[in-house]
């Protein structure tokens, strides 16, 4: 049987949820909303940044594609899992600093691929400064 992944943990350790050190390595925080929804966020450091001065793209990518493995594995039956089959990042405008956030929700989910969208914000801004989609793949079970 493959990994688990539920209920969300706090450690990278955490025999609930398997072990994640990029998750303590990013800094990520992750909670479940509703079935098939979840937000990821992080509070941006210097590690994030790339050289112009504002947040590397892979961490976004990250953060949306974390948030997009949680809220796939929140409808899954026990003994399921998941894996990004794609992930894409329109990107609307540079984060300099504050606390990222992803939500997104699941749209559909098959038998063996979860199709989901998202955004990206600054805690307090209102506009997005990304716009995600991805597939992932249903496994085991």
């Amino acid at each position: 049987m493959g990994p688990r992944f539920w209920p969300v943990a706090s450690g990278i350790d955490d025999p609930d949820y398997g072990e994640f050190p990029l998750k303590a390595f990013l800094g990520l925080e992750i909670e479940d909303g509703e079935p098939g929804q979840a937000e990821a966020w992080l509070d941006v450091g210097d590690d994030h940044m790339n050289p112009n001065g504002v947040v590397h793209g892979g961490v976004v990518f990250t953060l949306a594609d974390t948030a997009m493995g949680r809220a796939t594995m929140s409808i899954l039956d026990e003994g399921q899992f998941c894996a990004s089959i794609e992930v894409s990042v329109r990107f609307l405008r540079a984060v300099p600093a504050g606390r990222l956030r992803a939500r997104v929700q699941v749209l559909h989910a098959g038998r063996r691929i979860v199709h989901l969208d998202g955004r990206v914000f600054v805690d307090g801004e209102e506009k997005p400064v990304a716009a995600v989609s991805g597939s992932f793949a249903v496994l085991g079970g």
